[in-house]
């Protein structure tokens, strides 16, 4: 992939960096990762600090974090799925709890290792504002508060169209919640810490190197371009590329998302929408808008929709249709700044369920999988090398006793009836959005109301 750093801003502002060589004739190894971004690099390194004896190479087909993981927002964030209340309809109040717990163990987590590993990756955590823009939003988001705090999960605040707009201060926020475990970070410094860290343990990297082929058995052969991989087991952390295998391809579906970058903004203009903290955002939207301030004061915005692409095409990195979207967006909710630049548009694929929620498994005694992160993997797939490492070493713990972890996933179907379906589903996603927001329109908040129903 010579292009690799084109794929985003992180991609190309991570630093210097010589990619490994592909891999060339014929190698046996104990385990086989696929996949070199936070999932596969997480779980060998796991896997090699445990059992240095233990012979690990990641097989990358690009360069690693050249998919989701050097292209996303750079969110480590609690929530697990969609939404809590999607997962608590489809799982119930108790699992939604445990999920909670997980996902506020993967956060603490991350920050463990960052600090564990010395990995530079602009690390700091002030919190995720879940804003409200809309009345209808802000009817959900409160719900979701008081769902929040009657399942028991980790202590959120509601904060009233004041108190937000004293956080980042836009005129169509009219209330929303506050989540102080969300850290942000640079996340292709963080996969290159990884990485880094992986090759000083001595594990195998090999990029450039597709698989192109799996044949299991008592030991399990990879064929690449370059060679084949002989291994006792093998994982596939891949996440939204799961669907280039067909023993899986049922399991996930690739959606795609897109952000765009503004150029890095001056003292007046951070006062004049007043983002007196370094706060993640998101809104309410079914499609959200999440945006973050990058550490050189870029805002960096993205979401509005989640395209799918006939036959699980994973390589459309562009879409001007949403790159204009999201530049009227970002005009709307900070209307000083008018006339902004943007530097930055790319996109990629994520690994999207049909129940929404993560999947972790094994196909068989020696194949083990990791997908399904929904946009929301960046603290997720760090705790789940943990768990991978776990069950491939065949040592039960409380990780791999999480009730999505052996779960039996609904399966999509294929083409040419997987298209219309996750259609279907989008159409009537962003069919609720639009109306919402007709509804806004026709109807706004007065500006005394205060931020509750």
């Amino acid at each position: 992939m010579a292009d690799w750093e084109q794929k985003s801003f992180w991609l190309e502002t991570a630093g210097p960096y010589e990619p490994q060589p592909a891999l060339q004739g014929d190698r046996v190894v104990e385990v086989a990762v696929v996949g070199g971004g936070f999932t596969g690099l997480s779980t060998a390194l796991h896997l090699k600090e445990r059992q240095p004896g233990l012979r690990v190479a990641v097989l990358e087909a690009g360069v690693t974090g050249c998919g989701a993981s050097g292209r996303n927002a750079g969110f480590a964030m609690t929530l697990f799925g969609v939404s809590l209340t999607i997962t608590v309809l489809r799982w119930g109040r108790e699992r939604a709890r445990e999920a909670d717990q997980y996902m506020v163990r993967a956060v603490e987590y991350t920050e463990a290792q960052i600090r564990r590993l010395g990995i530079d990756c602009d690390y700091e955590r002030h919190g995720l504002l879940a804003v409200a823009a809309t009345p209808g939003q802000l009817r959900r988001q409160r719900e979701e508060q008081e769902l929040a705090e009657a399942a028991g999960l980790h202590p959120t605040r509601w904060l009233d169209r004041e108190a937000v707009r004293n956080l980042v201060d836009s005129p169509t926020y009219l209330g929303g919640r506050y989540d102080p475990l969300c850290g942000l970070l640079h996340p292709a410094k963080l996969v290159r810490g990884l990485a880094r860290a992986a090759l000083a343990a001595g594990v195998e990297v090999y990029e450039g190197t597709p698989v192109t082929a799996i044949h299991p058995g008592r030991r399990v052969r990879l064929d690449t371009p370059g060679g084949r991989v002989t291994a006792e087991k093998v994982v596939l952390a891949t996440n939204a590329y799961t669907c280039a295998f067909p023993a899986l391809r049922h399991l996930q579906v690739p959606m795609h998302t897109y952000v765009v970058l503004t150029e890095p903004l001056s003292p007046a203009q951070l006062a004049a929408i007043g983002w007196r903290r370094r706060v993640g955002v998101e809104d309410g939207r079914n499609f959200l808008h999440y945006y973050r301030l990058t550490p050189d004061n870029r805002i960096l915005l993205g979401g509005r929709d989640a395209p799918y692409y006939y036959g699980n095409r994973t390589g459309v990195d562009r879409h001007p249709g949403l790159r204009a979207a999201l530049a009227e967006e970002l005009v709307r909710t900070f209307p000083a700044l008018q006339g902004v630049r943007l530097t930055h548009h790319w996109g990629g694929p994520i690994s999207a369920t049909l129940d929404m929620v993560p999947a972790i498994g094994r196909i068989g005694p020696n194949l083990f999988y990791s997908l399904g992160c929904m946009g929301h993997g960046v603290a997720l797939t760090q705790l789940n090398g943990r768990t991978l490492s776990d069950l491939v070493l065949e040592t039960p713990s409380e990780l791999t006793a999480a009730w999505f972890v052996g779960r039996r996933a609904l399966p999509l179907p294929p083409e040419p009836i997987r298209y219309p379906l996750v259609q279907g589903i989008r159409g009537a996603l962003r069919l609720l959005d639009a109306w919402d927001d007709w509804r806004s329109r026709r109807r706004p908040v007065p500006a005394g109301t205060p931020g509750t129903p």
